[in-house]
């Protein structure tokens, strides 16, 4: 039975949350907002009621922190989203100012407008978190070559839009069933002048946050305070060129390229809940006067990139050290405050639940009980099991205090530790180490690290080549690096083949030219300046499939993360044999798997409508609708073996992923390979699992934790990079942990790795004792009684 003051708690407290018993919190106040506001009634709703308040999406990634902090993992879609925004501001920036570099005709470099709706509908193709992707532009701002005459001309209004489409009931699917592989794309800025609501810019437009967020770019004073950037080009004839581009303002800007909207209800569009990611495109205006005194650097546009804010986690924990706010779902947990603190966990998105309550220092989990508290049992429990004890820790008696002054260890204690890591007696020094099959980890993480340009070209080839699984992880690790990659594969393989130079509409509309080395350049450049991790990036065309040349391969790199100045080389320059890209594993290998079958590939369908003339007016299905494009998802790419790059522009030990692109043969009748995209990652910066896992998965390092094996479990930590100790040691059942101490109920892991090789070396050290001691009775006043009911029982015996 449980306590009467229960029971007046549960009669006084009438509430509409998950359970009658449970008072109401912030995520039922939030729930009733979203559950509110439907596609019927958004139309006539106020202002205030189709917003969230910003403190709903909590611990937003600060372009600012990533690089020195990780990123929590239920934070890794939207760092995404932001990466994306930045990419294509990056992208549109420098491709509007590239005419620079070319000579002055009577045309536009700009690209046509199918390249703008393709890229958007790639932004969302590649990436299921991503919903929406648009880029809007200011009035009388946007120059297109899309129409004869218009040269030095601009769209009153222009706005690409893309989002995914619910197929359920879409009558091109007869299997009844959502393929998230459909998308509605149109140009909002198509509409009548006498239609206020309809115009992005304007206040009557309702849901326009984001265009308010740079735009209008009313700068105060000068107007050449645009961030630059710069661009070292070397073409395949070994031409140098550089060229400053003005662009979005740089990570160290204040305030960053990156502005956040508040989560709101994009209605009578999506008609879902949205957060977008909003970073400016810098243009030179206005364009062509013959008088360059007069043009100055100005936003004129910006891109937006948006996410379902229902499958964004929210953190129900405190607000504690590592877990700032603003946050409004803060504190709504039900850990027992007493026993038991609060870990969000990831992967929950807006519902309850997302947490585990783990036992506070000086308390341990019952004797029945393997792990920590699931949040989500303990917000079904009923009031009876929520306060009968069942979700409380034990507290442990008899706290000893860690030694802080290490001993030698005893001979023979320290040869049964060294037997049952025999590796450490008997390994091949050196980079020969990764080849052991018992592994030395530390002499493999120095001999790793230890390569360097100084003397990378003292090894040989194959040494320079490590094995698949000591890259175990980058297929989670970098997976948003490698869907930039993907999204890239999509956009060349959706304009490909839908979009044809070749052919001839009614009207003064014209159809986009061919891809261009500009284009590609930027593409390419974009990708390496928006993501940290990304440090390289290429768009690898096979023999004469791109435009009027033989091989082309544009190839972005940097030296320094988010600095001002990246380079660019075309390696189509390079044509021996060993050096030439179409001769590479990772080309060859992706080339021969996508020679034939394509059978695999995903299917988009995509519906268009554009503008009926050049001055927008309303909106006209394009003359394929709907239209379909097939191209290459995640799953399809090729993550290549940990290699050092010694030859290279970045000396480095890296990772890459290529996947592949695709077009119609010159008949038109089937697909064929075109060209792969690549990124690279450093190895370095992945994190390195210790932990045990099935035999089947290809770890290098799995079961290389220190742990004791008897008394605890190895769990990893993120953020530790490629080097020991990134894991913690936690006490099995029934173990508990015995230290005092203020913050911490494990042994962490980089304690652990240099005690043993205190130990090792036959220093002092206190490995023996960073062990978890068998569960004895919960206070010291139980032990004192069982053992004067021991002192009674002796007494009695001898007195008889």
């Amino acid at each position: 039975m449980f306590h009467p003051t229960y029971l007046l708690f549960m009669f006084f407290t009438w509430t509409n949350a998950q359970y009658e018993w449970q008072p109401k919190d912030a995520v039922d106040e939030i729930r009733l907002k979203l559950d509110k506001i439907n596609s019927d009634n958004c139309g006539f709703q106020p202002l205030s009621e189709i917003y969230l308040p910003e403190d709903t999406v909590s611990h937003i990634p600060d372009i600012k922190d990533v690089v020195i902090n990780p990123v929590f993992p239920n934070r890794t879609a939207l760092l995404h989203l932001s990466n994306m925004a930045l990419n294509r501001g990056f992208f549109f920036s420098y491709i509007s100012q590239a005419r620079f570099i070319r000579p002055a005709i009577n045309d536009t470099y700009d690209p046509g407008m199918m390249y703008y709706f393709l890229s958007t509908v790639a932004d969302v193709s590649a990436n299921s978190h991503i919903n929406a992707s648009a880029i809007y532009f200011a009035p009388n701002m946007s120059y297109s070559p899309s129409y004869r005459g218009f040269f030095n001309k601009t769209f009153p209004y222009f706005a690409p839009r893309t989002f995914r489409a619910d197929d359920f009931n879409d009558p091109i699917h007869l299997e009844k069933m959502s393929t998230l592989n459909t998308f509605t794309v149109r140009d909002l800025g198509a509409f009548s002048n006498e239609s206020l609501t309809k115009d992005y810019t304007s206040k009557h437009y309702g849901t326009n946050e984001w265009y308010s967020k740079w735009l209008p770019d009313n700068v105060v004073g000068r107007h050449d305070t645009k961030t630059t950037y710069q661009v070292e080009i070397r073409y395949a004839n070994n031409t140098n060129e550089t060229h400053t581009f003005h662009g979005p303002p740089g990570a160290d800007d204040i305030p960053g390229p990156i502005k956040w909207t508040r989560p709101y209800f994009d209605c009578g569009r999506s008609n879902k809940w949205l957060v977008a990611a909003v970073v400016p495109i810098a243009d030179i205006y206005p364009r062509h006067t013959g008088f360059r005194h007069i043009e100055y650097p100005t936003y004129t546009a910006v891109s937006v990139i948006e996410m379902d804010f229902e499958r964004i986690d929210i953190n129900q924990c405190p607000v504690s050290a590592g877990n700032s706010g603003p946050n409004r779902f803060a504190d709504t947990a039900k850990c027992k405050e007493e026993t038991t603190l609060c870990e969000p966990l990831d992967g929950w998105g807006f519902r309850r639940g997302g947490y585990q309550c783990r036992c506070l220092p000086g308390y341990r989990l019952g004797n029945t009980v393997r792990r920590p508290f699931l949040g989500e049992i303990i917000e079904r429990a009923t009031l009876e099991q929520y306060y009968s004890g069942v979700f409380d820790c034990k507290r442990i008696g008899w706290l000893q205090s860690k030694i802080v002054f290490p001993s030698q260890m005893e001979p023979y204690l320290r040869e049964q530790y060294l037997e049952k890591n025999s590796e450490y007696k008997n390994f091949t020094p050196g980079l020969g180490s990764v080849k052991d099959s018992h592994i030395n980890i530390h002499e493999v993480i120095n001999s790793i690290r230890g390569v360097n340009p100084n003397n990378c070209n003292d090894y040989r080839k194959e040494d320079l080549q490590l094995l698949g699984d000591y890259g175990f992880g980058a297929h989670q690790q970098f997976a948003n690096e490698a869907k930039m990659a993907v999204r890239l594969a999509n956009f060349i393989s959706a304009f490909l083949q839908i979009s044809d130079p070749k052919e001839v509409y009614s009207g003064t509309r014209v159809a986009d030219k061919h891809l261009s080395e500009d284009e590609m350049i930027g593409e390419a450049l974009s990708i390496v300046m928006a993501d940290f991790k990304i440090w390289s990036a290429g768009i690898f065309w096979d023999i004469n499939k791109f435009p009027n040349r033989t091989l082309f391969a544009p190839y972005a790199y940097k030296t320094v993360n988010y600095g001002r100045k990246v380079f660019v080389e075309d390696l189509a320059r390079l044509n021996k044999s060993d050096e030439v890209y179409t001769n590479k594993e990772w080309f060859t290998f992706t080339k021969q798997r996508w020679s034939t079958n394509f059978d695999s590939l995903e299917k988009f369908y995509v519906k268009l409508k554009l503008r009926y003339t050049e001055e927008g007016g309303h909106l006209n299905k394009f003359e394929y609708y709907p239209t379909f494009y097939r191209a290459a998802n995640l799953d399809h790419g090729y993550w290549s073996a940990p290699y050092y790059d010694c030859n290279g522009p970045a000396k480095d030990w890296f990772i890459r992923y290529a996947v592949p692109f695709f077009g119609w043969d010159s008949l038109k009748v089937k697909l064929e390979f075109k060209g792969a995209i690549t990124v690279t990652m450093p190895l370095l910066n992945l994190d390195i699992n210790q932990c045990p896992h099935k035999f089947y998965e290809p770890n290098a390092f799995k079961g290389t934790h220190k742990c004791d094996q008897r008394s605890s479990y190895c769990v990893p930590i993120q953020g530790r990079g490629y080097d020991t100790g990134g894991y913690k040691c936690e006490c099995i059942q029934g173990y508990e942990f015995p230290f005092e101490e203020e913050d911490f109920t494990y042994f962490d892991g980089q304690m652990m790795e240099d005690e043993f090789m205190h130990m090792l070396h036959n220093n002092k050290t206190r490995y023996d004792t960073f062990k978890c001691r068998i569960a004895g009775a919960a206070l010291p006043l139980s032990n004192v009684f069982y053992v004067m009911v021991l002192v009674l029982c002796s007494l009695l015996m001898w007195a008889k």
